[in-house]
Parts: C-alpha cells; structure tokens; sequence
C-alpha cells in the first residue's frame, strides 16, 4: 500500500534531489519560451512557466520564503497541511490544504506573488508531497528567505507560527 511507504521510498521513486528552501524537489516542467524583461506588468520581472514535484520537511525547520511570482500548489500526499501566508500588503492569514472540505480545507493553494509563506505537515506523517506550478517561473534571483524576527515582526498575528515553525 502506498499509505505505507516512506520519505526515502518516494524521494528515490520521483529522484527528488535536495533544495535549500523547499525539502526535495524534481522539476518536471520548465517552459523553452522565455518572457523577456518587461513583456508583464510589476511584480514580475521576467521567466518561464515551471512545474516541480517537491518533498516538504515536515517537522524539520522550515525557512518563510517568497517567490516574486505566482506559485499554486497542489499537496497530493499529506494528512492536512498548515500554511501560514504572509501577505504584501501587511496582512496574513493561516490555510489548510487537506481532504476535509467541509471543515474549510483545500486541495490546491494559490500563493500570490511576493507572499511569504512555511508550511508544516498536521498529524502523524513526518513528511508530505506536493506539486507545484510558478507562473511566469521561479528562479533563483525570485526568492527571498524572510527573517523570522522582522517577519514576527510585521506579522504579530501569526509571530508564533513563524517562530514555531523556524523551531521545527
């Protein structure tokens, strides 16, 4: 049963290779058609659409992170998982991606751009997977690490979700 398998079983099976922000990752699509500098409007500067299948850390510390693009995520191997999302504009709110829909739950996440957002699993599974598509594409010079501190700092609402989870 798949229920029974383990990390180290669905990392080998996908070749999910280790990621600094991310856990485990294998990108399964990267577009060959390139938007250049400014063909869209603020905040995104320029990239290619990509697809990636990625392994989360479950209760392992985990870095608050945000894309300059879009990113919609789809967890296909979890329990429930707890996403604190940090907003631009100063506001925040906690989602849970999971099965139970009639207890307010989803199945896919969409991240707006420049959102700061952690992630950990709920329940007794130590590690989940999920699918990921970026719009127009993540690249290196696309990702800000937040600082913990001044993102408590700014977000007082959800500080102790930021903490905890940087805590693992």
């Amino acid at each position: 049963m798949t229920n029974d398998w383990s990390a180290e079983d669905v990392r080998a099976l996908l070749k999910l290779e280790p990621h600094s922000t991310c856990g485990f990752v294998r990108s399964t699509f990267i577009s060959n058609q390139r938007i250049p500098r400014g063909g869209l409007p603020a905040p995104f500067p320029d990239g290619r659409p990509t697809a990636l299948y990625f392994m989360g850390r479950g209760m392992r510390p985990c870095d608050s992170i945000a894309f300059a693009t879009i990113s919609f995520i789809t967890v296909t191997w979890a329990i429930r998982l707890k996403v604190p999302m940090l907003h631009e504009n100063g506001t925040s709110e906690r989602v849970v991606i999971g099965p139970e829909l009639q207890a307010g739950q989803c199945v896919q996440l969409l991240i707006p751009g420049n959102t700061f957002h952690t992630a950990r699993v709920v329940g007794q599974r130590r590690w989940f997977l999920g699918a990921s598509t970026e719009w127009p594409g993540v690249e290196k010079v696309d990702v800000e690490i937040g600082s913990v501190e001044a993102l408590a700092a700014k977000y007082p609402d959800v500080a102790d979700d930021v903490r905890s989870f940087q805590q693992g």
